[in-house]
């Protein structure tokens, strides 16, 4: 394994295929490198735009040897990715970018809120629950909370809200009885998110900080740079700093965070990779969180992470492609293209499904108000809830 820079012109491995690796690839083959992904699903969008498609388990020892006697480096596109094919791929002199150990943690939400309080960052109060009897034990002021699933819950699955005792012991076992997190519910002001990058050499880039909106667990806008007061947004940027070197991490990573009604800032998730409140960097930034998720796998000077416009992004889920009739049909490009500023992103997916996440919409100017009027426009022509 080297610590010298991979160069334009080589190869850089991908593990995943989904929308995230696409953007991941379309950057990397701008900046002149060839990319290889691994994934399972021949159709997958990501190996569509790469140049090499090796199409096989992420476990497949044969498939990761392939792409270690191509790749120098290899990065991921989800968070799930096994962290034994990473082990098995450093084992192999490749540089993985996050490494296994990084992966991990965040693959386990007890460990990842055990992980996030030992960097001396606020986190909600949660109880590890295992069994019938830790339903029981939970005391009546850790009612409201949820129940989640401790491993693989994304986009709102894997997770019940629960008001008492008898409410948690039929969420238990509505989740199967695995390993879970009961989260104490705590008042809400905003959502927000904080993407950061670092390379081996310690170098860190913060983006700033993202307010998001999710509709049935799903993120359905961004706004960038939050609505909140330049406190918080310096403390949220300070959080995703500390968490990012404290796991000594190399590669994107995004924090997840709660604005409590009083101000306080609480971590609530961490994604080892880029991110959906993210998408907006590639159109509003110097620097995309993809080029950025290159260059520092590449193990080169991060990009400028700075803003140059303000932005709103709209995610598109496949419910658009059906009409009243639930027959499909393409939405009217035509008329959202119309739009100055709005740059729409597609992700080459054939088959659109209700909550299939299908593409994104940004909006960018030189204010906040002009974004949101644009974004606002485009959702009225999409027949989407109104963003505010």
């Amino acid at each position: 394994m080297t610590d010298k820079p991979i160069l334009p012109g080589s190869w850089l491995g991908l593990l995943g295929g989904g929308q995230l690796g696409r953007m991941f690839a379309q950057a990397a083959a701008t900046m002149g490198y060839r990319v290889c992904v691994l994934e399972p699903d021949p159709k997958a969008p990501a190996a569509v735009v790469a140049e090499k498609h090796i199409c096989a388990p992420y476990t497949d020892e044969k498939a990761l040897e392939e792409l270690a006697s191509l790749c120098p480096a290899v990065t991921t596109e989800f968070e799930n990715v096994p962290a034994q094919s990473l082990e098995f791929l450093a084992s192999k002199g490749v540089r993985t970018s996050p490494c296994a150990n990084a992966v991990r943690v965040t693959q386990d939400r007890f460990d990842e809120k055990s992980f996030i309080r030992s960097a001396l960052c606020p986190v909600a109060p949660h109880l590890l629950i295992l069994s019938d009897h830790d339903c029981e034990e939970v005391t009546p002021d850790y009612f409201p909370a949820i129940l989640k699933t401790a491993r693989l819950g994304y986009d709102g699955k894997g997770q019940i809200t629960v008001n008492d005792k008898r409410e948690l012991l039929s969420a238990f076992e509505k989740l199967g009885r695995v390993r879970c997190v009961l989260e104490k519910r705590l008042p809400l002001f905003k959502e927000v998110s904080v993407i950061a990058a670092r390379n081996s050499k310690g170098e860190v880039s913060v983006y700033p900080v993202c307010e998001n909106y999710h509709r049935n667990g799903i993120l359905a806008v961004s706004i960038m740079p939050a609505r909140v007061d330049e406190e918080i947004a310096k403390n949220a940027r300070a959080i995703a700093e500390r968490i990012i070197n404290k796991l000594d991490y190399v590669g994107v990573l995004c924090t997840e965070l709660f604005v409590l009604a009083n101000g306080q800032l609480v971590a609530n998730e961490l994604a080892p990779r880029p991110h959906n409140s993210g998408h907006a960097t590639i159109d509003a930034c110097v620097c995309s969180q993809y080029e950025q998720q290159v260059r520092a796998m590449a193990d080169l000077p991060l990009g400028s992470s700075e803003q140059v416009s303000k932005s709103v992004m709209l995610n598109l889920l496949g419910d658009l492609w059906f009409d009243e009739n639930e027959e499909i049909r393409e939405p009217h490009w035509e008329s959202v293209l119309d739009i100055p500023g709005l740059k729409l992103h597609l992700y080459g997916k054939k088959q659109p499904r209700h909550g299939r996440k299908m593409g994104h919409i940004t909006c960018i100017a030189s204010s906040e108000e002009e974004a949101m009027f644009k974004a606002q426009m485009a959702a009225r022509l999409l027949g989407l809830e109104l963003p505010e």
